[in-house]
């Protein structure tokens, strides 16, 4: 924990007063006495935060929650080449590298430290509404790095307050109940949405694109209090002070409904960048859209995000750069022998995947989410708006090795072409952000925001928690579906097929208690390993079920830390010692 609590400290530096850090001299100007005073001060204070939370896990994208909950889940198999044996790990509830999720670990606690320490710093904004917009947004970036924590590791230690000094950074806190982080969870997030200002969207005029907004914290909250209820069977959820109950979180999922000026986006298929303008020109599967002038919207323009990760756009690899680039999109990518310059990435080539590019072969779509989503609703657009469907076509052997492959890719965060293949991505084209004279690069030119909360997810919360079918109906609507009645499996088939691969599912499976039988459903499809060599799935310690009961579906705790508690923090249960250790598929 020292590690963390001083990286945290040396990202804030300028936050601090220097006479007990280091050195006597105030080199920056800047301290806890007169910073903040205005919004430049403000935006590079929250920056650092949002920088700890979006872009720092992502220089190690397989140590992060979106990834390990999108393989741990019944809809994705760990996938990769034969040498990531750590995805394949992730997907079977185990690991192969004693620095599994080390870097989410260090991460989270970063934003945490980093959240700390300007909220230390926040009541020095003058201005009333920029104080509570930014203490918002503040409180919003704490909770959701202590959720992906407590979702992943369950008990973990709480960084309550910024350190005041180098031998409190050097304290390693105690491990807390979990319970107890999710009432700090509720604590910030409640305050948060009682202060912060409500800005309709306007296509984010008042607030820059990718900011926190109080419809942002309002619908968190509801994500957070239904995981809560659900998993630990609860009524409520307790704060600080009292507790929040069923109806506050309904209320602030009307407020968002009702007030926000969100709303769903009109196809479904203008959520996902494979409609963008430029390779919706040879994307037949979106001629409609592009015939009618619609494609997918850059830099905010869309009125379903509520809130999304940002990402920048890089026309060569950078080692150092990378981070900055949606790397979910290369690590979901398509494998090949030849890389990018494969033929089946061109829309004529042998096998065409066209418009979908290459990258390292992780989660493979799991077969029985294709076959239970056609069988209980064969009319749904979403499936293969959400899925490719290669089992036609696809060579095995032409994709270097993969793991686990199904024949059945996501079509929701992956690399894009365009140009029928011409541009490594469509980001490469002048149209978006580069000047249209470089091809691109397959692991850089990324940089398709990560939808974190949208509307549909918020319409879908409010439908379960009042047990009613109006905000499902609206779903279900936009994708030409028939009205339904509300009961449980109706929302549950619902939030998969709606929400497939966002992230969600793992979450989902493990508040409703239905981890286990779920994920059982993957056991005995046909896969292809090792370039080709048929298979079928099967789990790699005795049974998914068996393993998910050992482990809660928490994961290993990084052993470093561990040991460097000095015994404050005991590892989780299932992975004692060298317990679920992978070496590899058998």
């Amino acid at each position: 924990m020292k590690k963390i609590y001083l990286f945290g400290l040396a990202a804030m530096i300028s936050l601090t007063g220097c006479e007990d850090f280091l050195d006597s001299t105030n080199y920056t100007g800047k301290d806890s006495s007169n910073f903040p005073l205005n919004e430049t001060d403000v935006n590079q204070m929250v920056a650092a935060v949002y920088e700890a939370t979006i872009n720092e896990p992502l220089k190690t994208p397989a140590d992060t929650y979106f990834f390990f909950a999108n393989l741990a889940s019944d809809d994705m198999y760990g996938g990769g080449g034969q040498n990531d044996l750590q995805t394949q790990a992730a997907a079977h509830l185990l690991y192969n590298s004693e620095s599994a999720m080390q870097a989410m670990w260090t991460g989270r606690y970063a934003g945490i430290a980093r959240a700390n320490m300007a909220l230390a710093n926040v009541e020095n904004i003058a201005d009333e509404e920029l104080r509570n917009q930014t203490k918002g947004e503040l409180l919003f970036l704490k909770a959701y790095n202590y959720f992906e924590l407590a979702q992943c590791f369950g008990n973990i230690p709480m960084l309550n307050k910024a350190p005041e000094s180098v031998e409190d950074a050097q304290v390693s806190p105690e491990q807390a109940d979990v319970k107890e982080v999710f009432k700090q969870i509720a604590t910030d997030l409640y305050e948060a949405t009682q202060i912060m200002p409500s800005y309709p969207y306007d296509g984010w005029s008042k607030l820059a694109y990718g900011k926190v907004s109080r419809w942002a914290a309002e619908a968190f909250l509801a994500r957070v209090y239904l995981y809560y209820t659900g998993f630990f069977n609860e009524s409520s959820m307790p704060m600080a002070e009292g507790a929040i109950e069923t109806g506050y979180v309904v209320d602030c999922l009307n407020d968002v409904i009702n007030n926000s000026k969100h709303d769903l986006i009109e196809d479904y298929r203008l959520l996902w960048t494979y409609s963008n303008s430029e390779t919706a020109k040879d994307y037949d599967y979106v001629a409609d859209l592009k015939d009618a002038g619609k494609s997918w919207a850059k830099d905010g323009k869309n009125i379903e995000e509520i809130f999304s990760m940002n990402f920048g756009y890089l026309g060569d690899w950078s080692g150092t750069q990378l981070h900055l680039t949606n790397q979910f999109c290369l690590y979901f990518g398509i494998r090949a022998n030849d890389w990018q310059n494969s033929t089946k990435f061109n829309k004529d080539g042998e096998g065409s995947v066209y418009p979908f590019g290459t990258g390292w072969g992780s989660g493979p779509v799991a077969t029985n989410l294709w076959n239970d989503w056609k069988e209980a609703e064969p009319e749904d657009m979403r499936r293969e708006a959400s899925i490719y469907d290669a089992t036609a076509t696809i060579n095995h052997a032409d994709n270097d090795a993969q793991m686990e492959e199904t024949g059945y890719f996501n079509k929701k965060i992956v690399a894009i072409r365009s140009g029928a293949g011409e541009y490594f991505s469509f980001a490469a084209t002048s149209a978006y952000w580069g000047d249209g004279t470089s091809f691109g690069h397959f692991q850089a030119t990324h940089p398709q925001n990560l939808v974190v909360i949208r509307f549909a997810d918020v319409l879908l919360m409010h439908s379960e928690l009042t047990r009613t079918s109006d905000g499902m109906n609206r779903v279900r609507a936009r994708a030409g579906l028939a009205a339904t009645s509300y009961t449980d499996e109706n929302l549950r088939n619902e939030r998969r097929w709606e929400l497939a691969f966002e992230g969600h599912r793992w979450g989902d499976i493990r508040r409703w208690g239905i981890a286990p039988q779920a994920l059982e459903k993957q056991v005995g499809h046909k896969i292809w390993n090792a370039g080709g060599i048929e298979a079928k799935m099967k789990a790699q310690a005795g049974s998914f079920s068996a393993r998910y009961n050992e482990t809660k579906g928490y994961y290993r705790i990084p052993n470093s830390e561990v040991q460097l508690s000095n015994g404050a923090i005991k590892q989780n249960a299932g992975w004692e010692s060298s317990a679920g250790y992978y070496a590899s598929w058998n």
